[in-house]
């Protein structure tokens, strides 16, 4: 019988219902099987993914959320990517060690930069004074740019923000194609992204999000081809969006509490997290509230005077003193400011990294003006609650026996399972 091989495909923002909308997908899942996934908390990327790659809860990997608080520096970084900040062994790791001539392909996956897996592409912007190089980091080192004298070069802006959509996930899936036919890893990781924004934008049951879906499906059928038969193929979610009519503005919350603090620059406000006694970092429907010693209950109460906000215990010495949940018709703004005149200069721009959440309304920019609008009701869908099945499907023959309901934290267990 030939080795074993496995495909996972990690399909962002795709729910249970939509299986039934793509035809690829549900023929894979009447060849083996599929079942509504209980996300992690927060159900949110860096944080599902991290799981679905370790098999251990965010308690135990410390990927909290899509940012992290660093508590020396004082400072805020949203999708950082170094692998090292994953706090448990990875998938591709642990199969080296049953099968140390095992390889790996892993494709667009967060926290894989310096990975030790043997084909890594993942995207890796070079910021000049005057514009950015939209680079990949790859391993093999040069492997991108072979890929790119092939496809032509990943265009990043189609991988997030106001232009992101189908192209993003084409290239990835042109590429994935490419490196099972060329490297043959034995284990082949696919994220693929582009659903995740026509979700937030126009919202999860929308015209948009529904011809996105058929679009993907055209994408499965040539990656799951080019994998073979004898690859057991696993289809994987993170979360599901839920529809949303507005958000929640912590932070504004603890500054009319008296605990966010601001400084003034050139008319600016900027969070001045030093005199802070307590403010947020945001991420979807999820909001680390760190707190100075003394500030916590006066931060809870200042939150929890918003009908249905509810309050997990930190889990993790990363989290916030305080972990909030928006209702699920809802989501978490990080705006402090009050008067929109005095916005920071990257509020109304694209500017992943310095704001202390994520902010959706990038995904309106030029609309109608060419900056990002302060509007959060503008969003349609958000997710990070754990109450929104995620998909799991899986066929092949190391497929692991059929569940009713499948928890994040099995996925890597039976992935290494195919491998015994």
């Amino acid at each position: 019988m030939p080795p074993p091989q496995v495909l996972l495909i990690n399909i962002a923002a795709l729910a249970p219902s939509h299986l039934a909308r793509c035809p690829t997908l549900s023929r894979l899942a009447r060849e083996g099987w599929s079942a509504p996934m209980k996300p992690v908390f927060p159900a949110v990327t860096c944080a599902a993914q991290a799981t679905l790659t370790t098999g251990v809860p965010p308690a135990e990997h410390g990927i909290i959320a899509n940012g992290l608080f660093d508590r020396d520096m004082l400072t805020v970084g949203f999708w950082e990517q170094p692998a090292k900040l994953v706090q448990a062994p990875r998938v591709w790791g642990l199969l080296k060690e049953r099968k140390p001539d095992a390889t790996c392909a892993v494709l667009f996956w967060q926290h894989t930069l310096y990975a030790d897996a043997d084909v890594i592409i993942t995207p890796r912007p070079i910021h000049l004074e005057d514009g950015m190089i939209p680079w990949c980091y790859s391993k093999p080192a040069g492997y991108y740019e072979e890929l790119c004298g092939t496809l032509g070069p990943f265009k990043l802006h189609t991988y997030w923000g106001p232009l992101s959509g189908i192209a993003s996930s084409r290239w990835i899936v042109s590429a994935a194609v490419h490196t099972l036919r060329e490297k043959r890893p034995d284990l082949t990781l696919v994220y693929l992204p582009h659903l995740d924004y026509a979700a937030q934008k126009y919202g999860p049951q929308s015209r948009q999000m529904f011809r996105g879906l058929q679009q993907l499906d055209d994408l499965l059928e040539q990656l799951i081809a080019a994998a073979g038969s004898n690859t057991t193929v696993f289809v994987v979610s993170e979360y599901s969006m839920t529809p949303v009519t507005g958000a929640i503005l912590p932070n504004q919350l603890l500054r009319r509490a008296g605990l966010l603090a601001v400084r003034e620059i050139q008319g600016r406000e900027l969070l001045d997290i030093e005199r802070s006694g307590a403010w947020a970092m945001v991420d979807h429907q999820v909001a680390h509230v760190y707190c100075q010693p003394g500030a916590i209950e006066l931060a809870r109460a200042a939150l929890a005077g918003v009908p249905g906000v509810e309050f997990r215990a930190p889990d993790h010495p990363r989290a916030g003193q305080l972990v909030a949940v928006a209702p699920a018709d809802k989501w978490f703004a990080y705006y402090w400011w009050l008067d929109d005149k005095k916005a920071p200069w990257f509020a109304r721009r694209i500017d992943i990294h310095r704001k202390p959440g994520y902010d959706p309304c990038e995904l309106w920019f030029n609309w109608p003006l060419p900056r990002v609008p302060l509007r959060p009701e503008l969003v349609r869908g958000s997710h990070g609650r754990d109450d929104a099945p995620a998909v799991f499907a899986v066929r092949g023959p190391h497929a692991p026996p059929r569940a009713g309901q499948v928890a994040m934290t099995e996925v890597a267990g039976w992935i290494l399972d195919c491998f015994r």
